[in-house]
C-alpha cells in the first residue's frame, strides 16, 4: 500500500486513467467490428460511414497514447484494403 502522499495521489490517478483507456479501447474495437460487419454485408455506404468513425476513434486513441501508433495504422489500412476490395466489386 502505498504510503506517501504523491504515491497515493498517483494510485488513484492510474485507477482513472485505466477506466478511461479501458472505456476508449472498448469504443474502438466495437467501431472496427462495425465495419467489419458492414464488409461482411457487402454494404458500400454503411461500410464507408463506419470505416470513417473507426479511422477517427483509432486516431483519438493513437493520440491519447491509448494504442500505439503502428497499431492504429496498420488497423486502418488493413480495413481500408478491405472497404476497397468491396468497392470494386
Amino acid at each position: 500500500m502505498a504510503n506517501l502522499k504523491s504515491s497515493k495521489t498517483r494510485v488513484k490517478r492510474n485507477k482513472k486513467r485505466e477506466v478511461i483507456n479501458s472505456n476508449r479501447l472498448n469504443a474502438v474495437r466495437t467501431d472496427v467490428k462495425k465495419v467489419r460487419a458492414a464488409i461482411a454485408k457487402k454494404d458500400k455506404a454503411e461500410a464507408e460511414k463506419a470505416f470513417k468513425k473507426a479511422e477517427s476513434s483509432l486516431a483519438r486513441a493513437k493520440s491519447k497514447r491509448t494504442i500505439k501508433a503502428n497499431t492504429a495504422a496498420r488497423l486502418v489500412s488493413k480495413l481500408a484494403k478491405a472497404l476497397k476490395a468491396i468497392a470494386g466489386k
